[in-house]
């Protein structure tokens, strides 16, 4: 089929070479030969009069015009699946749909969770897979690579549609057998105890709490650097360390383990979880209908004022 002149199967085999960045990857994703999709490159070059990529270390290097084009096409290209391909596919009443949400293993302990126990009741037909917070998650929806992303507003890109989930807090947090957690902190004092802090992704140097830290002139030591949020615990366990993680995910863990808050000498700013989801999928019946049940359960959540440090 041609469009002025375009191929307009050329379309699918450019956009699986911006998405793999790889020829042979490419060719696999679509199940093209190696020389079809040879073939595929040369006719897409000699349209556009762009060589739109060269090859370094086996990875593609995109020339400005291909990088203009690839939104683009990867948006043309999901418009038509969602709105021609599926538009009648997705039936509220029997819903066959697998969604990729990224987030991170905070918000799958004391949220997410919520939503997968949900819908094994009332749509079982619904699956899940859960990634982690890349370095750059815009990229995940701009590729079409996940439905969700589930992560702080302050990290969100402006290119995509987003939606409030809840306002949440640090705290700071130790062992119980930490004896030098007797009496109120001083600001000196909290500073020159190890910490532990949990990578988060999303592109940051640092956690989102050193970036509020940072914010305030302050630097902690950092001692332990872990994975994930879940992993810091036992890193604190049996040490004088602190580490600062969210109220949530503390009252979760409390009742197993032996963990303390201490009233911080710096207090920080509560911050909003959200969700945001690639714009191609404003309109499509499935993400509308995930939506509507996450801003629900998200809509049961206390609130921090409401989820006291107290209850711990």
């Amino acid at each position: 089929m041609r469009f002025k002149g375009l191929d307009l199967n050329l379309l699918v085999a450019f956009d699986a070479l911006m998405t793999e960045r790889n020829v042979s990857a490419a060719a696999r994703s679509i199940n093209l030969s190696q020389p079809a999709m040879s073939a595929a490159v040369r006719r897409l070059r000699d349209y556009f009069g762009d060589d739109l990529f060269t090859m370094q270390n086996r990875k593609l290097i995109l020339t400005p015009r291909a990088e203009s084009l690839a939104s683009a096409v990867r948006e043309t290209l999901q418009h038509i699946q969602l709105n021609i391909i599926s538009a009648d596919s997705f039936a509220l009443d029997e819903p066959e749909r697998h969604f990729t949400i990224a987030l991170c293993d905070f918000m799958t302990t004391v949220f997410f969770r919520k939503i997968i126990k949900r819908l094994a009741r009332e749509a079982p037909a619904v699956s899940f897979e859960l990634i982690p917070l890349p370095d750059n998650p815009d990229q995940l929806l701009r590729r079409g690579k996940a439905d969700f992303l589930i992560l702080p507003e302050l990290f969100m890109s402006s290119a995509h549609p987003r939606a409030k989930l809840f306002d949440e807090k640090f705290v700071s947090v130790g062992c119980t057998t930490n004896t030098k957690l007797s009496g109120q902190l001083t600001v000196r004092e909290y500073m020159a105890m190890g910490h532990v802090t949990a990578k988060s992704g999303v592109g940051q140097q640092q956690s989102l709490e050193d970036f509020y830290l940072s914010e305030r002139g302050v630097k902690r030591r950092v001692e332990v650097a872990v994975q994930s949020f879940g992993m810091v615990p036992a890193a604190l366990l049996g040490t004088d360390r602190l580490a600062i993680l969210p109220l949530r995910l503390v009252k979760h863990l409390a009742p197993s383990m032996p963990l303390r808050i201490v009233e911080s000498p710096i207090p920080l700013p509560a911050f909003t979880e959200g969700i945001q989801w690639p714009a191609s999928h404003e309109n499509d019946p499935a993400s509308t209908w995930m939506r509507e049940i996450i801003l629900q359960e998200a809509g049961r959540v206390a609130s921090p004022s409401m989820c006291r440090e107290s209850d711990i």
